[in-house]
């Protein structure tokens, strides 16, 4: 038996695990059945929390998408596994965790975390890339996992399935590809977006690091100051706040909600 938690970040949601044992063995076809929103518990991604041996952190944080792939991070998913991570230790105030994309920092603040983001990096402002019949402006950023970003004023009639899928795998991308968001700016640092995210194959409630690469993107495109606000489909609104040198962002984070949802035990593992 498994025994897990579910968790959600903005609609975003998770299965939790606690694999400080190392029992689990991350077997590809058993965490798509965990996620699966028919026959198992129904998630995003599943997250896991290992021992870390590395200075400045208290866990490790393995992060899987829905198809059982690993990716690098998730920036809901790592607000998330703060409040977890908090729980198991019995930390009340910060927390610090490896991930794949470098050690992070959270500072808890009941049920809202602020997330201290790494350093986004490969900037790429406006490509114009085909996509079917159209050519979109589509910028780039990575916030931890790869982000395409496209401003626009018709959100709600954007087809995000379509053209997500279509940016998801475009060859501009290759070969790991990348998320795909869509944004319009309701007011100067005040954004909505819709995002469809690789692994999930599909539109989610939300997406951390794709918001946290929209605001950024706002600010080197219409001079946003810092925080900006990002509401998400799920109908949150997160919170960017940076600091920017010449070249580079510093000091990003991330703040928003982490909710439990509830706990149980399960064969599939």
């Amino acid at each position: 038996m498994l025994n897990f938690t579910k968790m959600n970040g903005a609609g975003n949601d998770f299965v939790m695990i606690d694999n400080r044992s190392g029992s689990f063995d991350y077997e590809r076809s058993v965490i798509e059945r965990l996620c699966d929103r028919h026959r198992g518990v129904g998630a995003d991604g599943l997250i896991a929390a290992e021992l870390s041996a590395l200075d400045g952190a208290d866990l490790k944080m393995r992060y899987f998408n829905a198809d059982g792939g690993e990716a690098e991070m998730c920036g809901n998913g790592a607000r998330c596994f703060s409040r977890f991570g908090a729980k198991l230790l019995g930390l009340t105030e910060k927390i610090g965790f490896e991930t794949l994309a470098g050690v992070l920092s959270a500072r808890l603040l009941g049920e809202q975390v602020q997330l201290a983001m790494s350093q986004p990096h490969s900037t790429a402002l406006n490509a114009a890339l085909p996509v079917g019949d159209d050519a979109l402006n589509v910028h780039f950023l990575n916030t931890g996992v790869p982000h395409a970003v496209v401003f626009l004023e018709d959100l709600s009639g954007t087809d995000v399935r379509r053209l997500g899928a279509a940016l998801r795998y475009h060859a501009h991308f290759a070969p790991k590809g990348t998320n795909a968001n869509f944004v319009s700016v309701e007011t100067r640092g005040n954004l909505a977006i819709r995002t469809y995210e690789r692994g999930v194959e599909d539109e989610t409630l939300a997406c951390g690091t794709g918001v946290v690469a929209s605001a950024l993107l706002h600010h080197l495109l219409h001079g946003a100051p810092s925080p900006v606000s990002v509401r998400v489909k799920g109908g949150d609104t997160l919170h960017v706040a940076f600091k920017r040198t010449t070249d580079a962002f510093h000091d990003v984070t991330l703040t928003g909600p982490a909710d439990f949802v509830f706990e149980g035990r399960t064969t599939l593992g």
